[in-house]
């Protein structure tokens, strides 16, 4: 997430592994990749990957990832204009049968979302 826009800059859906965080990584456009300071929680996964001058540990303050983990489950009482993703949320009726359409409408939200952003911030 851009700490200033708020809009979501990459995802993964993955484990906890050190592939996942590599192939996170590697979804974070260069610009960020070179030049932004990065605040996370201490997965190991990530020492060592991010450059250390620029990798901040944050115990307990990723806050506003957490806020748009929400806002995915239940954007219909926030105001946002697109429905919540409902198959991310427990004993829901939606379901993805493939992994793909469970990554796709993740994807269709992060869109959706960013635009939301980009035309209200």
């Amino acid at each position: 997430m851009d700490a200033k826009s708020r809009q979501i800059i990459a995802f993964y859906v993955g484990d906890r592994s050190q592939e996942s965080a590599k192939k996170l990584w590697a979804l974070i456009p260069k610009d960020y990749r070179e030049n932004a300071t990065f605040y996370t929680d201490d997965w190991q996964a990530y020492k060592g990957l991010i450059p250390e001058e620029r990798h901040h540990v944050v115990k307990g303050k990723a806050h506003h990832i957490e806020r748009f983990n929400c806002t995915m489950r239940q954007t219909e009482t926030l105001g946002f204009p697109v429905k919540r993703i409902s198959r991310l949320v427990r004993k829901a009726l939606s379901f993805s049968k493939k992994l793909s359409n469970h990554i796709g409408a993740i994807k269709y939200f992060i869109c959706h979302y960013n635009l939301w952003k980009a035309l209200h911030v």
